[in-house]
């Protein structure tokens, strides 16, 4: 709604004349200002400790950097900023830390907080100080570090980091730029003092978020309850580009949804800040912190606060160290504790009373009430809502608070969110009209909290049903992968004995024809030897002896003949692939390679055995061609298995029994020595492996035993250098002895490692981990499903335990992966 221009602004000299606005609603309670902004500024107490709370803003607290015991000059970082939205805290003095945990902290509940406790040396010594003198050759991004790292918070609000306010993206195009200066709420008059006292500083301030936000327009507004302000704003931005808007005294002016209304006309829609209407507020003392961080080089260490009440000798404003507990803020200020009836933290609308005075003054303390019973009464009791309307007509923010009201009451918060609860701004202004006394503010603090709490939980619920659903599509791909391996593995073997029932009926008769020939040669075998027996003993029936094993003979070249004709007709077997020439340098390879460790072995043992002065390393060289050599055995082994194995070789033509057995037994035992002599290579491995430990063990241990020896002697001074020096080699031939052993027992483990590596194609780490990942799932399943035993219902209880018996099988699979690789490289211990 736009307005004509107000009489009191055709009435101020140098007013100039720009359209004015008027926000909904609103109250004009008594200001109680003049008890507090006639004295200038004071100096605050100076308190025997400091308590510094690390959540002063809005956002995450910030991380301590200091312990317990640390001795800190004034300025110097306490705790640096975490997270996107923080603000860095300092020493206000310099001092000592003195503790570092919870404290109660200004807040209506009386909660604790984890707090920095400084102990004031007396001496107020400064840290280093770095002021800028032109903030324009800094450039925004280090100018916005900076205030980051200064500390700056709003300080007439809820203490939004600055840093994160100023810094809009290049989308973002801001055409007003508004100091907030109103100062709409009784007793309090900090910022009113401040812009008598130091205008010119705030404008400098002022010019640094111009050069930061670029804006198109600059406008301070201001209540015109404040002339001496107004005029010294006007003096100081006389050469600037700021223009100074006096607007109507009315509550609550100095929000920032209505100020920016009052002077732009723009409403920020319910949801969304004003940065995206192209609007960035700041309050005036935000503006003073500014010019002193960067001008300066003081991070945000004090603040001002108004202290007032009738129960207060010396009520005014005083620049007051951050950290200061309120009780000492008040016996400055001249305290009477006999009339003192309540305590209130901020100012009478939007302030709450304050229970413990030991709760520390903080960047967004502007106030602290010390009034008598008289002055602000308790509130009388809450009685039933009369429907009188009075509340929504004074809402400046268009809302129903009776309504709010009602939801708040009976916690139906989805309703109350449906009628835009989080756009209150908890100014109290329907409180103040309520002819019921009802805390209509607390209610909707509450509903607010409560809303808050619930939408974190269900966030927090969606990502674990994220995770869980992610999970279940994991383990479903992963049994579908599974369950296609184990289908082409059957179909293999399926056609793999199709192919051998085709040739399966030949393969019979050839096996009945030998089993025949077999038969037949024993018996004429049999035969021979009898007819010898009887000939030798001249007995009756050695001619018919000698008649029937001519006969078998018979029967016997008549077998093998049929089988040498079935041979014949049988299909030729496929001829084995010739060897490759790599396959034939690999296995020459592998001979010299034997041949060289075998030598070295011989040679090391030789060594040893007369304690020569190269023994050790000989074993070390023998080592490590035995290292070689088992690398090209495993090249081997590798290049067999992907050639395939080789066909039998074609049997000879049989003459006898004899041949044709041993034709026969290379075939039926061609698998079985690769497997032994895998086994046979862990078990070398294994033993080298403990003779290497024992012997490195041993010699480590001699070599410390005589180092000590040295040292002795040296100390005692007993011994001539001769000695000594015989001792020192002795020391310095004990320790190459050791370090030859850890070398080669090292190259012994990495070829082993290697060698996993090549069978499995995974490390040995990656194969622990994935054991040690499987053991942890399944245990933390294990637990869950313990723990909702007794609440879920069966169908929840039947998919844990699908999800228990598939994490046990993942994790036996995953152990015997693990025992069966260390295994076969003979790295088990013993």
């Amino acid at each position: 709604m736009r307005a004509n221009l107000s009489l009191f602004q055709r009435l101020l000299p140098g007013a100039r004349r720009a359209p004015t606005y008027d926000f909904p609603g609103g109250v004009h309670p008594a200001e109680h200002k003049t008890v507090s902004n006639r004295a200038p500024i004071a100096p605050g107490p100076r308190p025997a400790q400091l308590v510094l709370p690390l959540n002063m803003h809005l956002g995450a607290p910030a991380r301590p950097i200091v312990a317990v015991g640390d001795r800190v000059l004034k300025g110097q970082m306490l705790a640096e900023p975490a997270g996107a939205v923080s603000a860095a805290l300092h020493a206000p003095t310099s001092g000592t830390v003195v503790a570092l945990g919870p404290r109660p902290i200004q807040h209506p509940s009386g909660m604790d907080a984890l707090c920095i406790v400084l102990e004031p040396d007396g001496e107020d010594r400064w840290a280093e100080r770095r002021p800028v003198a032109d903030h324009t050759r800094l450039g925004p991004g280090k100018l916005i570090a900076l205030l980051r790292d200064a500390g700056v918070a709003g300080l007439g609000g809820a203490g939004f980091p600055t840093s994160v306010k100023v810094n809009l993206g290049d989308h973002q195009r801001v055409e007003q730029l508004i100091i907030n200066a109103v100062e709409c709420e009784p007793y309090i008059t900090a910022d009113d003092r401040l812009m008598r006292e130091r205008a010119d500083e705030i404008v400098l301030g002022i010019q640094i978020l111009q050069y930061l936000l670029n804006p198109h327009d600059t406008l301070i507004g201001i209540e015109d309850n404040k002339p001496e302000a107004i005029d010294a704003l006007r003096a100081a931005c006389a050469d600037s580009d700021v223009e100074i808007r006096v607007v109507p005294t009315k509550y609550p002016s100095g929000g920032e949804k209505q100020l920016i209304q009052l002077l732009t006309g723009k409403e920020v829609p319910s949801g969304s800040i004003p940065a995206q209407c192209g609007v960035v507020c700041q309050n005036v003392g935000t503006a003073w912190a500014v010019k002193r961080a960067v001008h300066d080089g003081e991070p945000l260490l004090s603040r001002i606060t108004t202290v007032t009440g009738d129960a207060v000798a010396r009520p005014g404003n005083y620049e007051v160290w951050l950290g200061t507990p309120v009780a000492d803020l008040l016996h400055h200020a001249g305290v009477d504790k006999e009339r003192l009836g309540r305590l209130v933290m901020g100012g009478p609308m939007m302030g709450f009373t304050l229970h413990d005075p030991s709760v520390p003054v903080v960047k967004t303390s502007n106030c602290v009430i010390a009034a008598s019973a008289e002055e602000l009464p308790e509130p009388p009791p809450e009685q039933a809502c009369i429907r009188c309307g009075a509340c929504a007509e004074v809402c400046p923010a268009n809302l129903l608070p009776q309504q709010l009201y009602w939801y708040a009451k009976t916690d139906d918060f989805e309703r109350a969110q449906h009628h835009n609860l989080m756009d209150c701004i908890e100014c109290g202004a329907c409180a103040y009209v309520c002819p019921s006394h009802i805390p209509l503010v607390q209610y909707y603090r509450y509903a607010k909290g409560e809303i808050r709490t619930q939408t974190a939980e269900q966030i927090k619920a969606d990502r674990a049903r994220e995770r869980f659903e992610a999970r279940q599509a994991r383990l479903e791909r992963e049994q579908a992968e599974k369950e296609a391996r184990r289908r082409a593995r059957l179909e293999a073997n399926r056609k793999k004995q199709e192919a051998a029932t085709d040739s399966g009926a030949g393969d019979e008769k050839l096996a009945a024809l030998k089993k025949e020939v077999g038969q037949a040669s024993s018996a004429y075998k049999a035969a021979v030897k009898a007819a010898k027996t009887a000939e030798a003993q001249e007995a009756d029936n050695a001619a018919e002896l000698r008649a029937r094993a001519d006969s078998l003979k018979a029967e016997a070249d008549r077998a093998k003949a049929a089988l040498r004709d079935a041979k014949a007709a049988a299909p030729a077997p496929t001829a084995a692939p010739a060897e490759s020439t790599a396959l034939a340098d690999l296995k020459k390879a592998v001979g010299e390679a034997s041949s060289a460790y075998k030598a070295a072995v011989k040679a090391a043992k030789t060594a040893e055995a007369e304690e020569a002065d190269d023994a050790a390393e000989l074993r070390a060289r023998a080592d490590q061609l035995k290292a070689e050599a088992d690398r090209l055995k495993a090249e081997l082994r590798d290049a067999k298995a992907a050639q395939g194995p080789a066909a039998a070789p074609a049997a000879p033509a049989p003459s006898t029994q004899d041949k044709d057995t041993a034709a026969e037994k290379p075939a039926a035992a061609g698998a079985a020595p690769k497997a032994a002599g895998d086994d046979q290579a862990a078990a070398k491995r294994q033993k080298r492996l403990k003779a290497l430990k024992t012997a490195y063990n041993m010699a480590h241990k001699q070599y410390k035993e005589a180092h000590a020896a040295v040292e002795r002697a040296e100390r005692a001074g007993q011994e001539s250098d001769e000695a000594l020096a015989a001792m020192h080699a002795k020391v310095e031939k004990l320790k190459a002895k050791a370090d030859h052993c850890r070398d080669a027992l090292d190259a012994l483990v990495e070829q082993a490692k290697a060698d996993i590596l090549a069978h499995t194609g995974k490390d040995l780490k990656t194969l622990k981990l994935d054991a040690a990942r499987a053991e942890s799932a399944l245990r933390d399943k294990a637990d869950e499903l313990e723990r909702r035993r007794d609440t879920s219902d069966a169908d929840t209880l039947e998919t844990l335990n699908s999800e228990l018996d598939a994490l046990q099988e993942h994790a036996q699979l995953t152990r015997l992966a693990l025992k069966t690789a260390v295994e076969e490289q003979g790295l088990v211990e013993e």
